[in-house]
């Protein structure tokens, strides 16, 4: 057999065993190439054996981090998962939809070794509250960890947690509502209330602290850090690496998940307008759909698909792909790519990649151009982190 020969060999032998090895994923039906709009692609496993994974992110040095939501922190080099969790890593509250969120590596991290950790924190007696710590990554440990943030927003469920830092280096965290149930006064809902951290979204200095040019900065009846409201469940958070923009995405109740272009100090109207229905009878919620003051979506699905990490691409794998939105699924198992108006500020078209994969918690685009995608798998059974390349 020749050279070239022995090398396909192997490595479809290699493709064919980690497809095996992920059979909760039920990754079978996706060897081969699959058909999109633009590209043409396949799905690659790339690393096996995390467990409920909520977050990838990368370092300088290549190597990749993935928080797993009961509380472990692991290290992805080479393809391979490294033994073991991160020593430093909080305790979390991993209950329901708490645990641990997002990773994030500080802009400047080849310098400070700065990383960036969002959880559910205990508080005692069964409450939790959404929180950052941050601390020095070094020689594969976390140290010198600190406590930046805590929220003010009690409740059961619905935590956010995604982070990300924009252009000049202020740091942004997603805060839901708390599963706070809408009553007969939408207006006087915890995420209409601007007092607290439920349902927002929180602008911070890399330290913790509060900026002073932050929308609601120095005004009555503010909590000083928040940069958006009216929000129920934000799942996906992301800048446009072009432009700039934010842009966010949320769950609503059966349906109206919502893709927003965030812009600072506005309402974005959780309960008070939006496209859900109660849970079980599928009764309204809302007053109605649209209403002065308040900031409609660009893009929503009904019914819901539960959508998770978001991601822009901006690579040279998929150069047809750029400026398109990708967004994860949970309940529709599925990765969403939106076209957006040459302006970013309307959605033009939507197709669905993947559909069927299984819970796509986070998408990435990797230093690589790739696309990464984390799958959980709700049985805590381990799992892979795919991959999609382009089919030639």
């Amino acid at each position: 057999m020749s050279r070239t020969l022995v090398k396909k060999a192997l490595v479809i032998g290699l493709l064919t065993g980690m497809f095996s090895s992920a059979q909760a994923q039920n990754l079978e039906p996706f060897e081969g190439v699959q058909p999109s709009v633009l590209h043409d692609f396949r799905v690659v496993p790339y690393a096996d054996g995390v467990i409920s994974p909520w977050s990838m992110n990368w370092l300088p040095n290549g190597d990749m981090l993935v928080t797993e939501k009961y509380g472990d922190l692991r290290i992805v080099r080479n393809g391979e998962v490294l033994e073991g969790s991160v020593p430093g890593v909080p305790e979390v509250f991993s209950r329901g939809q708490g645990g641990l969120f997002d990773v994030l590596p500080h802009p400047d991290f080849a310098n400070n070794q700065l990383l960036y950790l969002s959880f559910s924190k205990p508080q005692g007696e069964g409450a939790s509250a959404t929180a950052i710590v941050r601390g020095r990554f070094v020689n594969d440990e976390l140290v010198d960890v600190e406590e930046i943030f805590v929220a003010d927003h009690q409740g059961a469920s619905h935590y956010g947690g995604r982070l990300a830092f924009d252009a000049d280096g202020y740091l942004y965290l997603t805060l839901g509502d708390r599963q706070a149930p809408p009553s007969g006064d939408l207006e006087s809902h915890p995420a209409q209330v601007t007092t607290n951290h439920q349902g927002v979204i929180v602008r911070l200095n890399d330290d913790g602290s509060t900026p002073t040019d932050n929308p609601f900065s120095g005004m009555s009846g503010y909590a000083p850090e928040i940069y958006s409201y009216g929000h129920r469940s934000p799942q996906g958070l992301a800048f446009h690496p072009v432009t700039g923009v934010m842009y966010m995405t949320e769950h609503g109740p059966q349906g109206g998940d919502e893709l927003n272009v965030i812009q600072p100090g506005q309402n974005y109207g959780w309960p008070v307008v939006g496209h859900g229905v109660n849970y079980g009878p599928g009764t309204p919620i809302h007053e109605t759909l649209s209403q002065e003051g308040m900031v409609d979506p660009i893009h929503y699905w009904v019914p819901s698909i539960a959508t998770s990490g978001l991601m822009i691409y901006n690579g040279s794998q998929f150069p047809r792909w750029n400026g398109s939105v990708f967004s994860g699924a949970l309940r529709g198992e599925q990765v969403a790519r939106i076209t957006l108006s040459p302006d970013g500020s309307a959605a033009v078209t939507e197709e669905t990649l993947v559909p069927g994969i299984g819970r796509v918690r986070d998408i990435r685009q990797g230093p690589d151009g790739y696309i990464y995608l984390a799958i959980e798998d709700r049985s805590r059974q381990p799992t892979a982190i795919v991959r999609l390349e382009p089919a030639n």
